[in-house]
């Protein structure tokens, strides 16, 4: 079975893809940000003179908690990630970053590979992360 799911609770995917989609005992995630439901970003703040203060620490901890809501729909969690692709706008944050996923993960978590892109589909987002998890398709 080959299931595609939107999440009406979560942000509305900028696009015409799921948030996570099953394919048999896999789940695949779809780039994920810090986008909240009404469209703001945790790890972003803008002053009256729109001076904006972009926080990769809070940015992460929001990528994976949202994973975590994407990953519960599914009847799995966290644990269950075996491969995870992280995307940075710039690796200066990389530091930021590792400190935030280790609060998540250890060396027998999913396996990781970090790239520097361009930029990401809004000017505040420092990251965005897909992920793979395995998570056996309960009996019907």
């Amino acid at each position: 079975m080959n299931d595609a799911t939107t999440i009406s609770h979560l942000a509305k995917p900028r696009g015409r893809f799921p948030h996570i989609r099953r394919a048999g005992d896999l789940l695949y995630v779809s780039g994920t940000s810090s986008r909240r439901p009404d469209n703001t970003f945790e790890g972003v703040e803008a002053d009256d003179m729109g001076v904006t203060n972009l926080d990769i620490r809070a940015q992460t901890r929001a990528v994976i908690e949202n994973i975590e809501k994407i990953l519960a729909e599914e009847g799995a969690a966290l644990e269950d990630l075996v491969q995870i692709t992280a995307y940075l706008v710039n690796m200066n944050d990389f530091g930021g970053y590792n400190e935030t996923y280790a609060q998540y993960f250890s060396e027998s978590g999913p396996t990781r590979t970090t790239v520097a892109v361009h930029q990401l589909p809004h000017p505040h987002l420092l990251i965005e992360i897909q992920a793979v998890a395995h998570s056996p398709q309960k009996s019907q």
